[in-house]
């Protein structure tokens, strides 16, 4: 039987790179799946065509979710297609990497109201569909938050954040029959890392070096983890941080 069969998901920021993996698997797994985009309106139609094509449910929703106006659409239109949301991943974000001094105001006031005011919004709005039933919540943080890279202080910052959130939440949802969870990829190979120029650099040589399984992570590595802790399989897993980065964490 499939681990999400008949579970409504919405996974944010879907239209590429780890959100699209997750809302893949998720569909391959029974899940009826709102893939969440922001701009990229081709991209999201570009997964849901890919998981239609295989039998699975799932449409596109456009959504800024640091936008509480947005947000609520957002649910009120999964609602309309698939009924309650079950299963909430909040995988949107931005980084960019800088040097302190080159920090602008306007950089960590998006990264704070994407990476974690977004993430606020979308937990409210599902909160109030989960109801008694309770629900899921995987927020997609980074192994950054906790080894942080040179350059990273924003980025890293707004995803301990974001971390921060999902242990405290897991104590506040006691006896409703919310788990939280966050996954933290490591250095990962997706549509932004290439377009960064991170992929190929000796950046990513130098990091692939220390870590223990040595390579680079693919959008399916996390996908499969966010599967599992969605699942019924991880029904006694709450507020837990889980790295998923080949072994880098603690190096």
């Amino acid at each position: 039987m499939s681990k999400l069969n008949n579970k409504v998901a919405i996974v944010t920021g879907a239209s590429k790179g780890i959100g699209a993996a997750i809302a893949t698997y998720f569909a391959a797994e029974g899940a009826k799946v709102v893939v969440n985009y922001a701009t990229s309106k081709d991209g999201a139609d570009r997964v849901v065509k890919a998981i239609t094509a295989t039998g699975g449910s799932a449409i596109a929703v456009q959504a800024d979710v640091a936008n509480e106006a947005d947000v609520n659409r957002l649910f009120a239109e999964t609602n309309a297609a698939f009924g309650p949301v079950h299963i909430l991943v909040n995988n949107a974000g931005i980084y960019q990497y800088a040097p302190v001094e080159e920090v602008s105001i306007a950089a960590f006031h998006q990264h704070f109201n994407i990476n974690v005011l977004g993430s606020l919004l979308a937990i409210q709005a599902a909160v109030k569909q989960f109801g008694t039933a309770g629900g899921t919540i995987l927020n997609i943080s980074s192994e950054a938050a906790r080894t942080p890279l040179p350059t990273g202080s924003v980025y890293s910052a707004s995803k301990a954040a974001l971390d921060a959130m999902t242990t405290a939440l897991s104590k506040e949802f006691s006896g409703r029959n919310i788990r939280i969870n966050s996954i933290l990829p490591g250095v990962v190979e997706t549509e932004g890392s290439r377009s960064a120029g991170f992929i190929g650099s000796e950046a990513e040589t130098r990091l692939v070096a220390t870590t223990p399984l040595g390579r680079t992570g693919q959008p399916e590595d996390i996908a499969k983890v966010a599967v599992f802790l969605a699942s019924d399989d991880a029904a006694w897993i709450t507020g837990e941080k889980l790295s998923v980065s080949g072994g880098i964490y603690g190096l």
